[in-house]
């Protein structure tokens, strides 16, 4: 089987991750499939750790979770622990904002988590030579925010209202997921899941989960 990068040294690369579970299991499949292709060099839990390990390691590529601790994957960004380091989303999200924030905050490529082990090191490989990166669904927001089909400013202006945790809770429910089912996925109790919903809706000034649901789905973010 013949290597991309055989007469090069491998891509240093940091993960970042809250899920050490996960982190665990890119790590594993990167050597299986990147052996003396790609380099796991550094891992964070969070945006804090995550910048000092950039600065630490200086690695080519990070592989970046969109949603963290400490201000999400676009502050890793915005406080540039690496000048020439370059950000790969690797997220659970296919929502238009994430995937539009994400690039506008300085990433050059965005995958999905269904991505196999030897698509995940081409995308490294490539964005370690500066090619830009998406799955064709993604890349096709990306190119519709640029064509003006998404209104960019109008999705900022509605979402700075609602924090981190809010627009988690509006995505899965917009999507359909119950309240039991949000409050397992995000590891937090039912009532809290109720005093969010309820803090969506007020703030964007709609009145059940069925208008909310059209919202997000006029606006691309489900």
């Amino acid at each position: 089987m013949s290597q991309p990068t055989h007469d090069a040294d491998p891509v240093r690369v940091v993960l970042v991750d809250d899920h050490a579970m996960f982190r665990g299991g890119v790590r594993a499949e990167l050597a299986a499939s990147g052996a003396g292709v790609v380099e796991v060099v550094g891992e964070a839990a969070d945006a804090d750790a995550a910048v000092a390990v950039v600065s630490d390691l200086r690695p080519q590529v990070v592989l970046l979770d969109v949603h963290l601790p400490g201000g999400g994957g676009v502050e890793v960004m915005r406080r540039q622990p690496s000048p020439d380091t370059l950000y790969l989303a690797l997220s659970v999200s296919d929502a238009a904002e994430d995937v539009i924030g994400t690039i506008r905050g300085g990433a050059r490529g965005y995958v999905t988590k269904t991505i196999t082990g030897p698509e995940l090191v081409d995308a490294i490989v490539r964005v370690a030579g500066g090619d830009a990166v998406f799955s064709p669904r993604l890349a096709g927001f990306v190119l519709d925010a640029f064509a003006g089909s998404i209104d960019v400013a109008a999705v900022d202006e509605d979402l700075d209202r609602l924090t981190e945790r809010e627009r988690e809770v509006m995505r899965l429910i917009a999507r359909g997921y119950a309240y039991k089912e949000v409050a397992k996925e995000l590891f937090i109790s039912v009532k809290t899941v109720e005093t969010h919903m309820s803090s969506v809706l007020r703030k964007l000034q709609l009145s059940s989960r069925h208008e909310l649901t059209k919202w997000a789905s006029d606006r691309r973010l489900l």
